[in-house]
């Protein structure tokens, strides 16, 4: 019993997180509503994943095809063992030219461990040949056809599996086992896009179908096993989908009317020779949705957690106000998340920036072209699905976490000051610094995310 006047008694208390469990939702129509539409989207996505998966035919006939052009070569792993930069071969006084001719230790293919000399590289033309020492480790090109070697580029897997590895460690290290979920997902991430969209594409699929497939596969994946199967998860899974569909939505539209071909890089022009039935255009708009994906996902889990600790910090707090108090926190997350696409998407374009600075075209002629068009929608439709999945996942959590509602009558009790006898007065010892203030050394665990959360 409380010694203050009228102080509030209350018999029973309100969990308004929604880890709770799943028993509420049986009896609310919100959330029933909300789960039914995610329980529909996860079975149209397996039924379209099942009706969707490659049979492997495209894939082997692009590979011919690039084998018939000349496209595909082997590539083996060798060693230099001889450098010698001299004047070459066809040079004259007129026109002296410099070359370099290399030679290597083959490690792989069929003639491993033979000395490869490769041709002559003119030092002043060729800018592809980076700086090279004897004992570097270089990857060669080879043709079979025609027993044709050729440099590739530089060996550098050892040093992307060293990196890897410390990304891997130092994930685990700060997220622990939400760490190796994280890892887990990002692998299955890559399991998608590689064994599925590619090959299905390949196999004449609509890339843009087999890529909305894909990025409702990747969110079910990914969110439920980095986050778990909760329905804050599920919650924040909706909202992902449906900013999802919204970009999708817009991305189409503005796709449309731009008229984009697909066939402005390199890569596009080489697609359609190796694979005749490959709609270029539908597998950009698809890379929109896709890359999207990324950024929805975790701005709809913070805004869900966002919402639900206000309130459990707030339990009366109205609806609205809650949504108010949600958008406003979602706020500087959106600011720098549509900051994060435009300069994604700049530095993968950043050398393609230089070449149009140096063309003297107009601001507006560069944007028009087809190249920095494309990357100005994707960001933009992007922004714009970000933006909005702020305000939807926010309205959703919040519908679903409504304010607490008191069925039972409050206990109050009365204290009668005027008979009040003042309690004796007993001389304590004051509180020490370390009761005050305790102090004691800091501990990983204090840094690392809470298990349970």
């Amino acid at each position: 019993m409380s010694n203050n006047p009228e102080t509030p008694m209350h018999s029973h208390s309100h969990d308004h997180g929604l880890d709770g469990g799943w028993s509420a939702w049986r009896n609310d129509p919100v959330l029933r509503v909300v789960l039914a539409a995610i329980v529909a989207a996860a079975i149209a996505t397996v039924i379209a994943v099942i009706s969707l998966w490659p049979s492997g035919d495209g894939r082997q006939t692009a590979i011919d095809n690039a084998n018939d052009i000349g496209l595909a070569t082997d590539r083996l792993s060798a060693t230099v063992e001889e450098l010698l930069d001299r004047r070459c071969s066809y040079s004259t006084d007129e026109d002296p030219q410099d070359c370099r001719s290399l030679t290597l230790v083959v490690h792989e293919g069929p003639e491993a461990g033979a000395l490869v000399a490769l041709p002559e590289i003119n030092l002043t033309y060729d800018r592809t040949i980076p700086d090279l020492s004897v004992g570097d480790q270089v990857i060669l090109g080879y043709e079979d056809s025609t027993n044709f070697y050729f440099y590739a580029d530089r060996e550098r897997r050892s040093s992307l599996l060293w990196l890897a590895g410390l990304f891997a460690v130092i994930v685990i290290a700060f997220g622990r086992f939400r760490g190796v979920l994280a890892l887990v997902s990002m692998a299955a991430t890559l399991v998608v896009l590689v064994a599925f969209v590619a090959p299905s594409a390949l196999d004449g699929n609509d890339p843009l179908l087999v890529s909305v497939v894909a990025a409702s596969a990747i969110a079910f994946i990914s969110l439920y096993l980095t986050h778990g199967f909760t329905p804050t998860t599920t919650v924040a899974l909706a909202g992902t989908l449906s900013a999802l569909a919204l970009t999708l939505g817009l991305s189409w539209m503005f796709f449309e009317i731009a008229e984009f071909t697909g066939l402005a890089t390199e890569e596009a022009l080489i697609l359609p020779f190796i694979a005749e039935n490959l709609d270029v255009s539908a597998l950009l708009l698809g890379g929109a949705v896709i890359g999207a994906l990324g950024a929805l996902d975790d701005v709809t889990v913070t805004q869900v957690a966002t919402v639900a600790e206000l309130r459990r910090h707030s339990p009366k707090l109205p609806t609205t106000e809650l949504v108010a108090s949600g958008i406003r926190v979602g706020r500087d997350h959106i600011a720098s998340t549509v900051n994060t696409l435009l300069l994604a998407y700049a530095g993968a374009s950043l050398p393609l920036i230089l070449l149009f600075a140096v063309s003297d075209q107009p601001l507006d002629m560069v944007a028009n072209s087809e190249l920095i068009a494309v990357e100005i929608v994707r960001t933009l439709c992007g922004s714009i699905g970000l933006v909005a999945a702020v305000p939807i996942t926010t309205t959703l959590a919040a519908v679903i976490l409504r304010p607490a509602v008191d069925n039972e009558p409050e206990t109050r009790v009365k204290v009668d000051t005027t008979e009040a006898v003042a309690p004796p007065l007993i001389e304590e010892s004051p509180p020490t610094h370390d009761e005050l203030d305790p102090v004691r050394e800091p501990r990983w665990e204090d840094f690392g995310p809470a298990e349970d959360s």
